[in-house]
Order: C-alpha cells, then sequence, then structure tokens
C-alpha cells in the first residue's frame, strides 16, 4: 500500500511541470497587453506613495505648528484632500487632459467629469499600448492633492477653515489643472519646448505662488514681527515634523518615478531606477548644505532647516530627475537646501510669514529646479524655462490673489484676536490634539 501511495506520488510530481507550462500558456497575456499592464501597474503603486505625501504634509505641518494649532492643521489635510479627489473628478482631469476635446486650443481644456472604462474593458476598444484610464486619473490625482497641501502649512495658525476650504475647491479644479494642462496636457507650453518632468513648476511652484498670494493678503500672526525684530514661534512636536519628513521623503519616489510614465521596457524600468537613485541623492544633498550651513551661520545645526533643506533638495530635482548623473542630482539638491536657509530669513525681512517654510522650500526651490533642468538636458532651452516660470507664476498669483481678496471681503479668512491667541483647535474645532498637556 505504501509502495502504491508513493508511486501515486512521484507520478503526480513528474506531472506537476506539465501543467505548470500548460497555465502558464492559458494566463499569458498577448504581446499587446503586457506593457498596457505593467505600466498600469506602476501608476498603482507610484500613485498610492504619492498618496502617502499626505501623511507626510500633515504629519510636517503638525510638528511644526503651536500645540494649539495641531487639530486644524489634521482637520485641513483630511478636507484638503478629500476635496481634490472630488474636484478632479468633477473637472480637473477633463481640464488638465482634454486630448482632442480643448475648449480653447492649447490653453483651456474640457469641461466634463472624468470616466473609466467598463469593468473588465468590456466591449471598448482601449488603447492597450498604454495604461487604464483608472490608474492614469488616480495617479494624476495624487499630484493635485500635493498642490493644495503646500498651501496649508503657509497659512497656518490663523487662517479660518471654511475659507480655506473654498480656495482649495477652486485650486484644484481649476487654478491647477488650467496651468497643469498647458504642459502636460499637450498645451502651449509643451508645444514651445518646456521641460518639467515632475512638476518642479507645474506642481511646486504653483502651490508656492498660492501660498505666497494667501501670505500676503492674510498677513502675519500675531506678535510674530514686533519691534522691528522677528520672533521665532516654535513648533509642537519635531519628531513629528521628522516623521513626516521621511514620509514626504519615501513618497517622493513614487512621484518622481511614475512621471516616466511608462513601464513597458527594460529601457523604461532602467530610467525609473535611475531616477529613484537621483531623487535620493538630491534630498540627501539638500538636507546635508542646509545642515553645514546654518552650522556655519549661527553656529548650531538647524533641525527644522535641515527637513526643509531635504525637501527642497526633492523638489529641486523633480522638474529633471532622469539625465543627471548623482554627482549632478546631489550638486542640484544642495543648491535647494542653500536656498532655504537663506530664503527664510529673506521672507521675515519682508514680513511674509510662512508657518512651515513652504514658500522657500516649493517656490524658490521649484524656480530653481526649473531652471537646472537645463544644466543635464541638452533639449531643454534657459529662454523657455525662464517664460513658461514666469506664465505658471503670473497665471497662478494673480488668480489666486482675486480669489483670496474675494474671499476676504465677503466672508472673512482671518479669525479674530481673540481666537488666534486662543488657537484654533478651541476656536474654530472645539478640540485638542494633545488635551492632557498643558496649553502652550
Amino acid at each position: 500500500m505504501k509502495t502504491l501511495t508513493k508511486f501515486g506520488l512521484a507520478a503526480a510530481v513528474m506531472t506537476l511541470p506539465t501543467l505548470a507550462m500548460a497555465q502558464e500558456a492559458d494566463v499569458t497575456p498577448p504581446n499587446e497587453e503586457i506593457g498596457y499592464i505593467f505600466t498600469t501597474f506602476m501608476f498603482l503603486v507610484t500613485g498610492f506613495l504619492v498618496m502617502w505625501m499626505a501623511a507626510g504634509f500633515t504629519m510636517l505641518e503638525a510638528g511644526l505648528v503651536r500645540q494649539k494649532n495641531v487639530t486644524m492643521q489634521l482637520t485641513k489635510n483630511m478636507a484638503l484632500f478629500s476635496i481634490a479627489a472630488l474636484m478632479y473628478y468633477l473637472i480637473g482631469y477633463n481640464l488638465m487632459y482634454p486630448g482632442d476635446g480643448w475648449s480653447i486650443d492649447g490653453i483651456l481644456g474640457a469641461f466634463s467629469p472624468a470616466a473609466m472604462e467598463p469593468v473588465g474593458l468590456a466591449d471598448t476598444e482601449t488603447d492597450l499600448t498604454y495604461a487604464s484610464v483608472g490608474s492614469d486619473f488616480y495617479f494624476q490625482l495624487m499630484f493635485c492633492a500635493t498642490t493644495a497641501s503646500i498651501v496649508s502649512g503657509t497659512l497656518a495658525e490663523r487662517i479660518k477653515l471654511w475659507p480655506f476650504l473654498v480656495f482649495v475647491v477652486i485650486l484644484t479644479g481649476l487654478i491647477y489643472p488650467i496651468q497643469a494642462s498647458w504642459k502636460w496636457g499637450g498645451g502651449f507650453l509643451d508645444a514651445g519646448g518646456f521641460l518639467d518632468f515632475a512638476g518642479s513648476t507645474v506642481v511646486h511652484s504653483v502651490g508656492g505662488w498660492a501660498a505666497l498670494a494667501g501670505a500676503l493678503i492674510l498677513g502675519p500672526r500675531l506678535g510674530k514681527y514686533k519691534d522691528g525684530r522677528v520672533h521665532p514661534m516654535l513648533g509642537s512636536n519635531l519628531p513629528l515634523a521628522t516623521l513626516g519628513t521621511f514620509i514626504l521623503w519615501l513618497g517622493w519616489f513614487g512621484f518622481n518615478g511614475g512621471s516616466q510614465l511608462y513601464m513597458d521596457t527594460a529601457g523604461n524600468v532602467a530610467d525609473i531606477s535611475r531616477i529613484f537613485a537621483n531623487t535620493n541623492t538630491a534630498a540627501a544633498g539638500g538636507a546635508i548644505a542646509a545642515m553645514i550651513l546654518t552650522q556655519l551661520i549661527y553656529k548650531k545645526v538647524d533641525l527644522t532647516m535641515v527637513l526643509n533643506g531635504a525637501l527642497a533638495g526633492l523638489v529641486s530635482i523633480t522638474a529633471e530627475p532622469l539625465t543627471p548623473g548623482l554627482g549632478a542630482a546631489t550638486l542640484i539638491g544642495m543648491v535647494g537646501g542653500v536656498i532655504v536657509v537663506f530664503a527664510v530669513p529673506f521672507l521675515d525681512k519682508l514680513k511674509i510669514d510662512d508657518v512651515v517654510g513652504a514658500i522657500p522650500v516649493h517656490l524658490f526651490a521649484g524656480i530653481w529646479g526649473t531652471i537646472a533642468v537645463v544644466l543635464t538636458n541638452d533639449e531643454a532651452s534657459l529662454g523657455q524655462q525662464l517664460y513658461s516660470i514666469v506664465v505658471v507664476g503670473v497665471f497662478v498669483f494673480v488668480v489666486s490673489a482675486v480669489v483670496w481678496f474675494i474671499l476676504r471681503a465677503t466672508i472673512g479668512i482671518r479669525v479674530s484676536e481673540e481666537e488666534e491667541i486662543t488657537g484654533l483647535d478651541q476656536a474654530e474645532l472645539g478640540m485638542e490634539a494633545y488635551p492632557e498637556f498643558a496649553k502652550g
């Protein structure tokens, strides 16, 4: 009996390779679908890495605001991500990627909601040479939400919740997708030769311009600039801010890597790997530069500058993370770190109150990164890069300023002095992030 059993098992094992090969032959997709499958998968994976950046922004902001305003930052970030998701579906996606359906050719896209393929691609003539619409929509949405996150940190600790969210509706539904269509949607900037691989201008400087307009109209926090001096307002939780920075660093691999847009050949996969390596070393360069520079200037290392130095390095390499070598990518990131160290006190001299340093990181380093493309990409034109920076900057700043002015004149955008002193957690929300600790 045992002999028969062993014989039966041996026979079964011998048939396994044949069964496996038969099964493999049955499920292997046709060649034209391979690239579609891998690129779709790339968008989904890199998309949720970029979504993870929402947690990074939230933790960074929660750590850099004072204790009495932490819950407000958490609420704003939950709300802005959700608003971005809805607005990008309702109007933003087709405004940004109109295809042949431009309302004004090369300038204004189509006004219609996004739509995905039918379940299982049934009865469709899907272009199997690219990726699923659902994966592309999901990936691009994350960039839209990132833009709104940048504005949140700058205007912290004195802006009302609902007026801020009204601005987010306009930013994510109209401002961001319209200007993004000019480059990534095949609009007039793209036709002119503007290069911005993953969005140093299209994403980061846009958030920075919108934040700058808001900061100028909103005004600084009470007591920030008094008697000709800058009074630092220390954050509540530097471990949390550091965690947020590392989360953003991790998410940036999806941000830049996914912007390769294809994962259908060995060459594209190699390029994605190169992008990851350059992205990482640029962040490291930015952090090290900020660390050394603050030691030289202030005689002590400033952790908040180091955190923003790393982020500035990431923003700097975002416009062109593919063509540099590791050395060039490191230097590009280091310049971003230097920019932050000098830009933060520069804004303070102008009495522009940026709570988390988002304007130096995303606007100033974003401009630098867009210019730096010409250093490693022979196809880039300095004139076209500068022209595109100006066009996007003027559009976003002017429209944002108009929206902020209207909001201030109608429903008001700033809390009262008493509410600001009390803290927005209690005044606007009625709850505290750290109720067991003494108020800061």
